[in-house]
């Protein structure tokens, strides 16, 4: 484990609050931002300051956009792995902002080994703070991309729920592509998202989770948190931030590969070799 001494001046005092469009880590206030037709970035606000942290910023007009209807400045950027996606606007964002007011200097980009415009390495345990009370932990899954890094956000007395963000690797009901990596990666990957506190909230990369739901179903059709899942969907056309990791282990059979139904409809017992026929089910599912 490294300790980046880089510090954002973010202020935090949690409540759990969230809608299907915004949720409130104590002051910090996280909103979702639609910058392609299914892909999300974030700005994580400190309300106090009015100062943000862009996650995966691809489009940076959009963020941009919102940032202005929040009043707030971007003064950092966290990116979850290297497709373009995910990390295309950090040059843009590095190239405007580069000078800052005076207590920050340059905008600082953290992300892993293969993320360009990156100005701060992290790797698997690796902590910093966003200002005095939000702590940032990051954790390597390696499966999507070999520089996957997911990041899990608390505040510092940890009175109320953290967050992940998650990029490629989880979402709601599904994981990612194993483009770089296996099923014994992915399953690790998702084994440490699991000993995350229960509520935990998650914010993934993309809005997949109608065609997750039904693909779910084929799989573990007897699971009555896969309908509650459903509505969920049904309900709110943005899903991001609206579960948590106890969820997840509820209805995500990607999470669920030691229980006898998804054995059953893989037709495998060992976990890797679970996860790997659940990934090859989903990649040709047409349901």
């Amino acid at each position: 484990m490294r300790l980046l001494f880089r510090s954002i001046a973010f202020r935090s005092r949690t409540t759990r609050a969230f809608s299907s469009t915004v949720s409130v880590l104590s002051k910090m206030k996280i909103v979702p931002v639609l910058v392609s037709a299914d892909n999300y970035a974030y700005l994580v606000i400190d309300e106090p300051s009015k100062k943000a942290a862009v996650v995966d910023v691809f489009n940076l007009e959009k963020v941009q956009a919102i940032a202005e209807q929040e009043g707030v400045n971007i003064i950092a950027g966290i990116t979850t792995h290297h497709h373009h996606d995910h990390s295309g606007g950090n040059k843009a964002c590095r190239s405007q902002h580069h000078i800052c007011a005076s207590t920050y200097p340059s905008i600082p980009i953290y992300g892993g080994f293969d993320v360009p415009a990156k100005t701060d390495l992290v790797e698997d345990g690796d902590k910093f703070t966003i200002g005095d009370n939000i702590h940032v932990r990051c954790i390597a899954t390696p499966c999507h991309t070999k520089d996957s890094i997911c990041y899990h956000i608390t505040d510092a007395n940890k009175s109320q729920p953290g967050g992940v963000f998650t990029g490629d690797t989880l979402f709601q009901g599904g994981c990612g592509r194993f483009f770089e990596g296996t099923g014994e990666q992915m399953h690790a990957a998702l084994s440490k998202l699991a000993t995350l506190p229960d509520d935990t909230i998650v914010y993934n990369g993309h809005e997949y989770t109608a065609g997750n739901i039904a693909f779910a179903k084929s799989i573990e059709p007897n699971n009555p948190a896969i309908d509650r899942l459903a509505k969920l969907a049904q309900e709110n056309k943005v899903t991001t931030g609206l579960t948590t990791i106890s969820d997840e282990k509820e209805w995500n059979v990607f999470m669920r590969v030691d229980e006898d139904a998804i054995k059953y409809a893989t037709g495998a017992g060992e976990p890797s070799a679970v996860m790997a026929k659940l990934r090859e089910l989903k990649n040709n599912f047409r349901g």
